[in-house]
């Protein structure tokens, strides 16, 4: 995905409604273009939700597809003003890996993230301590001020799950791979106020930790990290982040979407219950963790 400083919902809605205006109108991006003297590639970005879109353009757009003055025209406009607004992320933009900025625009602004970890703990659900020892472990070449910038986004994206303007608390329902409980990062006492954190945390009404363990058969997704997001808005398509160590894959065709729903059921089901799951994170904090 291109660099992403902004909301990315309003563009996605603003990329439908004008799309579904060119073609219900019998137009071709090319027609649109020498009527109103804006590029086809540009026309088609914005139908792609890639860019920050100008109010200009969709102003001619509007007065073009001969809707001014209706309700679609103000929320077209409105979309486009909170498109171009800068998300609290963009701040942590020139320490962020490529990829990262998509990731936590979605999930700022998804209602529900199904999230599945290996061999690390969901990062919503981490302290500072364990974050900070996971980025020293696995991106040592990060000077000691990145790192802390880094561990400071984790902590702000943490806000999504209890307090968002505008918003309820995300619903997060996270599935963990048990060798995420026995791998060690940072020291002995770190592992064990993260897992003390995430007994803790796991209780709360909008939280779902569920643990997949080493008894569960294997499945097709269970091999790498990642989100599933949800929006309120029926508007909003779900979308599937993948993380690896060579960065992310943004997925957003409906069949393969539909794919990594059914593929995250299978993982959720296979999973501990919550009260079971709490149980086995006590143990092993006991055991190996003092």
């Amino acid at each position: 995905m291109p660099s992403v400083q902004g909301p990315l919902l309003p563009r996605r809605r603003l990329a439908v409604e004008l799309k579904r205006l060119r073609e219900e109108s019998g137009q071709t991006l090319e027609n649109v273009s020498e009527a109103l003297l804006i590029s086809t590639s540009k026309l088609s970005r914005l139908e792609n939700a890639q860019g920050s879109p100008q109010a200009r353009d969709v102003r001619d757009l509007i007065r073009h597809y001969g809707i001014e003055g209706t309700q679609l025209a103000a929320r077209l406009m409105r979309w486009t003003a909170t498109a171009g607004k800068q998300g609290w992320w963009a701040d942590y933009s020139h320490t962020m890996e490529r990829g990262l900025d998509g990731y936590v625009a979605y999930e700022s602004e998804a209602s529900v993230a199904r999230v599945y970890t290996i061999p690390v703990l969901p990062v919503l659900l981490q302290t500072a301590e364990y974050a900070r020892a996971q980025y020293r472990g696995m991106e040592p070449w990060r000077s000691p001020e990145e790192i802390e910038q880094l561990v400071q986004l984790r902590m702000d994206r943490q806000s999504a799950l209890t307090d968002r303007p505008g918003q309820g608390p995300m619903r997060l329902i996270a599935v963990t791979h048990e060798s995420a409980l026995h791998q060690h990062v940072g020291t002995p006492e770190t592992m064990a106020a993260q897992l003390d954190h995430l007994i803790e945390r796991s209780t709360e009404p909008n939280i779902d930790l569920r643990v997949l363990p080493f008894t569960a058969q294997p499945s097709l997704t269970m091999t790498c990290m990642y989100a599933y997001f949800e929006f309120g808005d029926a508007l909003d398509r779900d979308v599937v982040h993948i993380e690896t160590h060579a960065g992310f894959r943004h997925i957003e065709t409906p069949d393969m979407v539909h794919n990594y729903r059914r593929h995250y059921d299978t993982l959720h089901d296979a999973a501990l219950t919550p009260d079971e799951s709490r149980a086995l994170i006590r143990s092993v904090r006991t055991s190996h963790f003092g």
